[in-house]
């Protein structure tokens, strides 16, 4: 619901095509989802990392990170996640119209949280990307020890124990980190972004 009154969208001189034809690279919002510890941030970051290397303009969104600050106001109930996921939404797509490729690191639990957010870019702009980890080997990875304060009752609401995770149902990318080395994860996610012209 939009809550503001009496404001205009006002055109931008610099477009989103002048852009990127400067850069000479495609946008795109790459959308990390998956439980803690699956290794979303470690590939968000490893991917990113390459993209720099590679000389393409990228930047990384990390649920911790954004927390800290643009959404330290919110917590985790099921109304706070999915104001968590369309504020980022929002900030991604700012991201994709300024010409750079924006990885997201986000638990993103909910199934129409993220479609919702799909929804803001245009065909082509936005990859899902699934880390599938099965929860019994996130729990033994647990770096956050976040999955333990969960069992001992310490932390409510928590995906995977207490809330649920609502795998997606049609990818672009899902990336197994249960079978596959980061350095893997990353090719895997390049090679995508070569085939679809992005980079």
């Amino acid at each position: 619901m939009v809550k503001s009154t009496n404001i205009t969208w006002h055109e931008t001189t610099i477009t989103k095509r002048s852009r990127l034809t400067q850069y000479g690279h495609g946008s795109c919002a790459l959308w990390f989802t998956g439980l803690s510890g699956s290794g979303k941030s470690t590939i968000a970051n490893a991917v990113s990392t390459e993209l720099f290397r590679l000389g393409i303009n990228e930047y990384v969104l990390d649920g911790d990170n954004i927390r800290h600050g643009l959404n330290k106001d919110l917590g985790f109930s099921e109304y706070d996640r999915t104001e968590n996921i369309r504020r980022i939404g929002e900030v991604a797509k700012l991201f994709v119209d300024s010409g750079k490729l924006v990885t997201t690191a986000f638990i993103s639990p909910f199934r129409s949280d993220r479609e919702q957010v799909r929804e803001l870019f245009e065909e082509g702009e936005f990859f899902e990307i699934f880390v599938f980890c099965p929860l019994d080997v996130c729990e033994r990875r647990d770096p956050k020890q976040l999955y333990q304060k969960a069992r001992r009752g310490e932390i409510k609401d928590f995906t995977g124990i207490d809330s649920p995770y609502e795998e997606p149902k049609y990818p672009e990318i899902v990336i197994r980190t249960d079978q596959v080395s980061v350095e893997e994860a990353v090719e895997q996610v390049i090679n995508y972004l070569r085939e679809t012209k992005i980079i």
